[in-house]
Parts: C-alpha cells; structure tokens; sequence
C-alpha cells in the first residue's frame, strides 16, 4: 500500500524530469509546534520526513537527541504532531509527510487509533526504527487499511536474504542508511552508496532514499546521482540549535540551510548532463 502523494513525488521526479527527490528530516516541537510550522509551510519542495519526538531515539545521534529533548521539553505529544500535519495540509496538500519514529509512542496510542488519525491528519507514511519485520505485522495491517505506507530502513550490513524480508510489504521507498552507526557522525561515502543502491532497488522494485551522514551541497549533489532521494537531517536540526543559541528567528535560518541542499539534489543530475 502506498499514497499517491509518495507516488507522484517519484513519478514526478526520476520518472519525466530525472531527478532526485529532496527528503528533509525536521523534528517535530524543536523547539516548539509554531516555528516547526513555520518551516513546514515554506518547505523547499520533495518529502518531508518529520520526527515524532521520542526520549530513546537509538539510531539518532547527538544532533537529533537534543532536539527530540528540546521537543519533549516544550510539551509536544504524538497528537500534536498529527495536529500540526493537519494544519499543514491547510495550506499544502501536495508535498508527501512521513513520520519517523519509534514504537512505543505509537504502541501506546494504539495502531488502530495511529493509522486512523494519521491519515485522516494527512500522512502519508510511516518509519519506525525499532519495529523489525518479523514483528511488524499488527502496524503493517493498520497501516494499510489506511492507505499508509510503511518504510522500512536497509543498512550496509543488509544481505541479500535480509533485503528480501526488509521489502516485504515495504511501500512507498526503501530508507537506505549509508552509514553503519547513528545519524549526523559519520559521512556518507559515494562509493560505497552507489552499488549498495542498485542492489537494494533490485531486490525491493521500490526507490531508494540515502540518508545518514550527508551534510553539504556537495556531497548531497553526489549521492542524489546514483540515489532516488536524498535524507538530510542534521544539518537542519544543528541550525535550530545554533539559531537559539544566538538567539535568532529559527524559520529563516533552518530554511536558509534547507534551500541549496535541495537545489543540489534537484539539479544534480542536470549539472552532469552539461
């Protein structure tokens, strides 16, 4: 199962344009629902990955745990999360929203409830980094009765056989993390990421979106030539950071650092045609 809104992103970009897709990760509440809004509704075009705020986030490294402490502090529940795409979707009812997070809040909430009110809300996919497949069968049937996909994450260390189970009901794309280890230390490396790509589409039929350890333009243009889509993620959540720390407006500076990364994934396939 999958939306049409991931559909389309896809269809859209390396389908007709041969593109890339910009996917940028904002943590939901850093440092609270209104600037995160503020970001959302001039977000530079491609899918948006939004954090679900969670105290034990195990694959996030120190960047994204400070802002889930920063979102948790300032009170921002899994319903307001829902909430605040509810509110997006006022104003933008094309780009795609995919919540990443882990299991126990959406355990908690019930999978039935989640799915229902995540849809509704106007999400169109789910990661859960903690959920593996064996175990996931009770969230893939809720999702689905939704019509959400759920996406499920490859690692280097994801042989052929795993790879077969990781995209068993895997919709939308494949998460492909470039790096062993968690978010923001190490730096994604080309080489490495473009036969890792090819083999993991082959195995699923689906995308594949790179994420882990790309920060720059430079490196993003790189990876968005042998990906379908590129994750970036610290990089924005350590400009939150930076802009209270010189106590700045959050918004601008965020979407300051956001917008030529996704001008190098859009126009990096282009730059090599030249």
């Amino acid at each position: 199962m999958t939306t049409a809104r991931l559909d389309t992103c896809f269809a859209q970009t390396n389908g007709r344009d041969g593109k890339a897709v910009f996917v940028g990760y904002v943590m939901a509440g850093d440092p609270d629902l209104e600037t995160t809004f503020q970001i959302l509704k001039d977000f530079p075009g491609g899918i948006i990955e939004l954090g679900l705020p969670f105290s034990d986030p195990m694959a996030e490294g120190p960047s994204i745990q400070r802002a889930a402490q920063r979102a948790l502090a300032a009170g921002t529940t899994t319903r307001d999360v829902l909430a605040l795409v509810r509110r997006l979707r006022e104003v933008n009812t094309e780009t795609p929203v995919v919540l990443m997070g882990y299991l126990n809040p959406i355990e908690s909430y019930g999978y039935a409830a989640f799915a229902a009110d995540a849809a509704e809300a106007g999400v169109d996919g789910l990661i859960v980094v903690d959920c593996p497949p064996e175990e996931s069968a009770p969230l893939v049937e809720a999702l689905e009765a939704n019509h959400l996909s759920l996406i499920r994450l490859a690692t280097p260390t994801s042989d052929d056989a795993r790879l077969k189970v990781i995209a068993e009901r895997t919709s939308g794309f494949i998460y492909y993390v470039s790096v062993a280890g968690v978010t923001g230390v190490k730096e994604a490396q080309t080489a490495d990421v473009a036969p890792a790509v090819t083999r993991v589409r082959a195995a699923s039929g689906l995308p594949v979106a790179v994420g882990f350890g790309i920060r720059t333009p430079e490196r993003a243009a790189e990876i968005a030539r042998v990906a379908d889509a590129v994750v970036i993620g610290s990089a924005f959540v350590d400009e939150v950071a930076a802009a209270l720390e010189a106590n700045e407006a959050v918004a601008p500076r965020v979407l300051g650092r956001m917008q030529p990364l996704a001008d190098a994934v859009a126009l990096a396939r282009q730059s090599e045609n030249v």
